[in-house]
């Protein structure tokens, strides 16, 4: 009997059609082959929001194959992603192609050869709960969109667009930015005790004042206690050692892969997404083709038992028996609507080791598979046991504390650490590490006082990783959408990256004041939080899509209407930098483009002149002694040049310091490393030594004891950005 089987990617089609026979004919549809149109809502509101799909522009060659194919088929199967969408795109396809069988649609969570063959044998008929739960997103977001955009264009600026989800999310970063400009600082002091212990030292930090937990607002107070902690007594009150289990982190689920791979491989959403998919959907190792990871875009935090088995007995064959716990982790979602048919984010087999694979991949595949394996390795081992030492010191009415811990089991961190933000990271530090041994009414002498001034910080800006984290919090959007809402926000201008952080642009506080103003309920994090588990319960058969939509739809239409009557036309006046045009002599304007600001002619369209915005770094060029600039490539990414270009063409990615390479006399820079330290590096490529220093000038490792392979990793990742000067010639480092 032959079989056609339909799939997204040609990709996932090769890399399936290896483990079948010649009965087998799998082919790519390329994603959805039918949608709204462009040019029209498509959806006919009077009759339960019917929408009218047509064949999308561009698939008629695509489809005319998956035609062909089907007529000397005896029987076809729908392959498509194991979710809502590919749920969609598979009954789209039964509709276009007329593929009569009840059962034809067969899902799997990782393509090897048992999944495949497995899925094969048990097909089962289209979830049309899921159909229509994805259906009603898509007309959501269309009645939305074609509903407030057209307005936005003719109150405000043409080309803009209004998202359902992508108007939260900048609504969030908005609403950050305000917390961070209306904040005040405060000043705070805190006083730590040198004391002497043995022949060592105990650091200790004032905790408490009598009962009352130690405030210090300024100097003037902080000279007042240590006047009357001079003369005391400090003496031990209590040393308590305790034993902490430190559990680990559980596989990984979209959210949690995105936000760990920008933390740790500063990876963005989308390349984090485009990468799990090539991992997904196979990759040719030693000849052999395959899915080295299962399904990325996934909330559930499940592992299948197989799976697991197979983990503890290699854990147990690695790193010994200790090292597996007594019964296997199991790790339960916080949320009730969670996709549990899937699987968390895994290798597909945990004996395919990141250092076996790495002569088969990129660079970008390398790290992540890595990430994901040591992941997946460490959830199923044994926890860590650290020994975690308190001391309390009184002296008086003041009562000192200082904390330390020592790992007496590593358990899962002899594979992997979870990333930490900043804020976290400080916090760890102050708990790691031995004291001094000291026992109950030891007498320790004071060495010193040592007083700190601290101000209280603003809240951080959202990192990608940041913003994902608060998104799946607040239950907005949902595995397959974080990606595509950063891109969006982002290409629209409404949002702007600079050094990892999102800026709301001038244009996105526009539209969200709008927003707030007239379309209360859109922008609405809890709102929008409620529609995404009604679309849930729709997929879950709990709720009719006609009738989440209908309730919707009534009170956005008379917001619609209030609005377009209400909103005057708002002129948008660009802010003048002092700046003159060299070339007409206006002055410039500060402009948004899709990688920021930027500066414009006032006079455009009849003069076109555009410049960088550059801010000037007070470091000299060695190569002309010129000044060092910051400026931004195309693609937003931040770089350093030299004032005199064209004349030099100094480029760096990393901040250069006004010292030469001992080796080539090449301008050094500096960079922090993933552990927090400042490196002082060489950037020349063609460098014999590649010089690497510490911040304190001490030598460190170089990259030339590596293979060749590596070598020419490392040089194309540090490859300076290119330059095109006069006649479109490329000039670099």
């Amino acid at each position: 009997m032959k079989t056609l089987i339909i799939v997204e990617s040609p990709t996932k089609a090769k890399t399936i059609e290896k483990f079948l026979g010649k009965n087998y004919t799998v082919r790519s549809c390329m994603g959805h082959i039918r949608d709204l149109p462009k040019s029209s809502m498509g959806v006919d509101i009077d009759h339960d929001f019917a929408p009218h799909y047509i064949t999308i522009r561009g698939k008629g060659d695509v489809i005319k194959v998956l035609k062909d194919e089907a007529k000397k088929a005896d029987r076809i199967l729908l392959a498509s992603d194991p979710d809502r969408e590919g749920e969609a795109i598979a009954w789209h396809l039964q509709q276009y192609l007329n593929v009569d069988e009840k059962d034809c649609r067969i899902r799997f969570n990782e393509i090897t050869d048992k999944a495949i063959k497995d899925s094969v044998q048990c097909p089962l008929p289209i979830d049309m709960c899921m159909v229509e739960a994805q259906q009603a997103r898509r007309i959501l977001d269309r009645l939305v969109g074609y509903g407030i955009s057209p307005l936005l264009w003719k109150k405000v600026k043409k080309g803009l667009s209004a998202g359902r989800v992508q108007s939260v999310a900048v609504r969030l970063i908005c609403d950050r930015e305000n917390e961070i400009k209306e904040f005040v600082s405060e000043e705070y002091w805190t006083v730590f005790a040198h004391l002497k212990a043995g022949t060592g030292e105990l650091v200790a930090r004032l905790t408490k004042i009598g009962k009352n937990k130690a405030k210090l607002a300024n100097q003037s107070e902080v000279d007042k206690v240590i006047s009357k902690l001079s003369g005391l007594e400090y003496v031990v009150d209590s040393v308590q050692i305790k034993e902490k289990k430190k559990n680990p982190s559980p596989p990984f689920t979209t959210s949690s892969m995105q936000q760990e791979a920008s933390r740790r491989l500063g990876m963005m959403a989308k390349k984090t997404m485009q990468t799990a998919q090539q991992l997904y959907e196979g990759i040719a190792v030693g000849g052999t083709v395959t899915g080295l990871i299962s399904y990325m875009r996934t909330d559930s935090m499940r592992i299948s038992d197989e799976a697991q088995a197979n983990a503890r007995a290699f854990i147990e064959a690695k790193y010994g028996k200790e090292f597996v716990p007594a019964k296997p982790n199991i790790f339960n979602n916080a949320g009730t609507n969670i996709q549990n048919a899937h699987e968390a984010i895994r290798p597909t087999s945990v004996d395919r080791t990141p250092s076996m694979l790495k002569p088969f991949l990129t660079v970008q595949q390398y790290k992540l598979y890595k990430l994901i394996w040591e992941r997946f390795v460490a959830s199923q081992m044994a926890a860590a046991i650290l020994d975690v030492t308190s001391v309390s010191v009184k002296a008086g009415e003041f009562t000192f504390s200082a904390s330390g811990s020592i790992v007496r089991f590593p358990g899962f961190t002899q594979v992997y650490t979870e990333g930490k933000d900043e804020k976290d990271k400080d916090k760890e530090r102050e708990e790691e590490g031995k004291i001094a041994p000291v026992s109950n009414g030891e007498i320790l002498p004071l060495n010193s006082f040592e007083p700190k001034q601290h101000f209280t910080q603003p809240p951080v800006r959202y990192s990608e990783a940041m913003l994902i984290k608060s998104l799946e919090e607040l239950g907005i959007g949902r595995p397959s959408t974080y990606a595509p809402i950063i891109d969006t926000i982002l290409a629209r201008c409404y949002v702007v990256r600079e050094e990892k952080q999102l800026y709301p642009t001038e244009l996105g506080v526009l539209v969200v004041d709008l927003m707030k103003e007239y379309f209360t309920n859109i922008i609405n994090v809890e709102f929008t939080a409620n529609l995404e588990k009604s679309l849930d319960m729709i997929a879950e058969g709990n709720a009719d899509w006609v009738n989440v939509l209908s309730d919707f739809y009534v009170p956005f239409a008379d917001t619609l209407s209030h609005a377009e009557q209400e909103i005057e036309k708002v002129v948008i006046t660009p802010e003048e930098s002092g700046e003159i045009c060299e070339k007409c002599g206006k002055p410039m304007v500060y402009r948004m483009g899709r990688y920021g600001r930027f500066l414009a002619c006032s006079g455009f369209p009849e003069c076109r002149n555009t410049k960088a915005i550059t801010k000037s770094l007070d470091i000299k060029c060695l190569a002309c002694g010129g000044n060092i600039v910051q400026r931004k490539s195309r693609s937003g990414r931040i770089f350093y040049g030299c004032d005199n270009y064209p004349k030099c063409s100094f480029v760096s990615w990393d901040l250069p310091i006004e010292t030469k390479c001992e080796s080539c006399g090449y301008q050094l820079t500096q960079k922090v490393g993933r552990d927090g330290q400042t490196l002082i590096i060489c950037p020349n490529k063609d460098c014999p030594t590649r010089q690497k220093l510490g911040a304190d000038g001490e030598k460190l490792p170089t990259r030339r004891g590596r293979k060749q392979k590596e070598n020419n990793s490392a040089n194309q990742k540090s490859k300076p950005p290119v330059r095109r000067g006069k006649n479109n010639k490329k000039t670099e480092a």
